[in-house]
């Protein structure tokens, strides 16, 4: 709910027609509409959106990334294949400020519905298009999910150690999220320059953009050193100790000395004064050198104590480090508690729920969930008799005829 002090959220009025499938395009509209816009979700009659069916299937028949990644968000019914469709779909755009979508370049193009088309129904409309690939370029047209943005982007390459294959680099869905946290920031952006310009125009993003755009000095350090970075299991270029260590409890713990000052603590903490300051793993290029070493001398230290008692010293000596998490932990820990991280949602259709929370944290117009995602075509009423202002007659014939 909006803040009842202010009573508005910093999104309200602004109108959203999400045309897009999965994960990329829906997680873009579900930023909006967490801060008030009004989300209208256009899906396949009788199909609807391929996530409802993607994951763990809840009593609603519809599965949990639906109901959490499409909340907020009102579901209406439209083959846009169709004449009819693309007509409507015309007609909702006119009164639109944004229209997401992230079918495969070409494929509105070939509906008739394409931004040449749209910018002249709407000339201020704002258009987000995610694909694999982006608009242009000679992989355009390819189709792409989040394990190939992970692979094409370059994150893929080094996640795992270096004597074994590339793994999974934590979710083979980070690319869908990456693309439609920028997808967002480009509507805000865009908005921007249509109050300057009074044009709409389009967001494009490739799904191997926002990780390739990421990975901190990986390209620069290519082309000034022709350096390929490899694998490195738990540790990271540039920095040592910064990696994940046993505990004495069958636990890890992350810790990160990204500076000599940090690491001087560190050893402090470790009960080894000499090794920092102007000892031998004083500076970063000392520790660089012996980077198996260090590391291994530190897990051996962190694996006389238990977690708990690593994160204490740690915190004692201002080292920092935190534990490596499981789901269950993070459901137990006080912080996530405290800051409300974890929102647990009561829905008529599959009881209590338990969501993560909007970020950003606005402390005047914070963001909120209001309801999980719809059932399909919960609000063709809405949209088609008292948006668009159908007659009971017209809405029963596109019924009839598969277009809603």
């Amino acid at each position: 709910m909006a803040n009842a002090a202010t009573g508005v959220r910093p999104l309200d009025h602004l109108k959203v027609i999400d045309v897009s499938s999965f994960l990329a395009g829906p997680f873009c509209s579900t930023q909006l509409a967490e801060f008030g816009a009004d989300v209208i979700k256009l899906e396949l009659p009788k199909v609807g959106d391929a996530l409802r069916r993607f994951g763990s299937v809840t009593p609603s028949g519809d599965t949990l990334p639906w109901l959490s990644e499409c909340r907020n968000k009102k579901s209406a019914t439209l083959d846009l294949r169709t004449p009819d469709g693309a007509e409507l779909l015309k007609a909702l755009i006119k009164d639109a400020d944004v229209l997401v979508e992230n079918f495969q370049p070409g494929t509105l193009e070939k509906w008739n519905l394409g931004w040449d088309v749209l910018k002249e129904v709407n000339p201020r409309l704002i258009m987000v298009r995610i694909s694999g690939y982006g608009q242009t370029g000679p992989y355009s047209g390819r189709p792409g999910f989040g394990r190939i943005g992970n692979a094409f982007g370059g994150l893929s390459y080094l996640a795992g150690f270096p004597d074994r294959p590339p793994v999974t680099p934590g979710s083979a869905t980070i690319p869908d999220y990456m693309a439609g946290l920028y997808g967002a920031l480009g509507v805000l952006l865009a908005l921007q320059s249509l109050a300057k310009t009074g044009r709409g125009q389009v967001v494009d993003i490739g799904l191997y953009e926002p990780i390739f755009r990421i990975l901190d000095e990986l390209a620069p350090a290519y082309h000034m050193k022709g350096y390929v970075r490899q694998r490195m299991g738990p540790g990271t270029v540039n920095v040592v100790p910064h990696s994940h260590y046993p505990t004495a409890d069958g636990r890890w713990v992350a810790i990160a000395c990204t500076s000599d000052k940090i690491f001087e603590r560190l050893a402090v903490a470790m009960g080894v004064p000499e090794l920092g300051g102007t000892g031998k793993w004083g500076t970063i290029t000392q520790r660089e050198a012996e980077r198996a070493q260090v590391d291994e001398y530190v897990g051996a230290w962190s694996a006389q104590y238990t977690r708990d008692e690593v994160l204490r010293l740690c915190e004692e000596h201002q080292v920092p480090c935190g534990p490596v998490y499981a789901i269950d932990e993070i459901f137990e820990d006080p912080q996530y508690a405290a800051r409300g991280n974890i929102v647990y949602f009561n829905d008529e259709r599959v009881g209590e729920y338990a969501v993560p929370n909007v970020v950003p944290r606005l402390t005047d117009t914070p963001g909120g969930i209001d309801r999980l995602g719809p059932a399909l075509g919960e609000h063709n009423d809405e949209v088609y008799r008292k948006r668009l202002g159908l007659s009971e007659a017209r809405i029963q014939a596109l019924k009839e005829a598969g277009v809603i």
